[in-house]
């Protein structure tokens, strides 16, 4: 693939790979808690909650994008006090996987929502009356039960991110070789003169990466199906 991609494109690839693990993979357990806090519990304000978790799918992400920019930018109320720690979100890769894993949370939460309440809860109360523990029951009677669930999550918060276009462009540029994501490295290319060949290649390595996590989603999925069902 490298003698075949030039080096800015190479660059774009693995940023975008870079950037769509991490992102897929931090918010994971917040987006396993969130599920499961939608799902089960009852509380003041669970509404708001569920609609704000789901807003980036309604909002243009351009819009998500300026107000990424405008709380993790370095004079933000968020990312000002970070970036006197040395973090800093804006035009960075790092803002990239925070832009990729905020546009990616809604539909992993939903994946692990809908797998949670497919699941009886009465199970977890019979593991309840057996001394278990709430964390404990979830750990041991839930958790393996929504695992497909989850590796749907992931594999749908993974290829989100991969695509993810307009809210990281506008919160951290099109920036080669630093924030310079397969999306925007796209639209760069399709913007100057000749750069339609490689625009192209890259939206064959978009498509054959997006294929692979697909085929590996359903190949794992099957292998834990067969397991719990043995």
């Amino acid at each position: 693939m490298m003698d075949w991609l030039g080096p800015e494109e190479w660059q774009a690839v693995a940023l975008s790979l870079r950037v769509s693990a991490i992102a897929t993979l931090l918010s994971l357990p917040l987006g396993i808690f969130t599920a499961y806090a939608l799902a089960r519990w009852t509380f003041p304000g669970k509404q708001v909650i569920n609609g704000l978790v789901h807003l980036p799918l309604i909002l243009p992400p351009v819009v998500t994008g300026y107000l990424l920019l405008l709380t993790f930018g370095t004079q933000g109320p968020i990312g000002g006090p970070l970036a006197k720690l040395g973090i800093v979100f804006a035009f960075n890769w790092t803002g990239a996987a925070l832009a990729a894993a905020v546009m990616a949370f809604p539909l992993m939460v939903r994946a692990i929502r809908l797998s949670i309440e497919a699941v009886d809860p009465r199970l977890e109360q019979a593991a309840g009356t057996l001394g278990a523990s709430r964390p404990w029951a979830f750990a041991t009677v839930t958790l393996p039960l929504i695992l497909p669930g989850i590796l749907a999550g992931g594999i749908l918060a993974f290829a989100k991110a991969m695509g993810e276009f307009g809210a990281t462009i506008t919160f951290v540029s099109n920036i080669p070789g630093r924030t310079q994501t397969l999306p925007s490295a796209i639209y760069a290319f399709l913007q100057v003169p000749g750069g339609e060949n490689a625009a192209l290649r890259l939206v064959l390595v978009s498509i054959a990466i997006a294929m692979a996590a697909l085929i590996a989603s359903e190949v794992l999925a099957a292998r834990l199906a067969k397991r719990m069902r043995a």
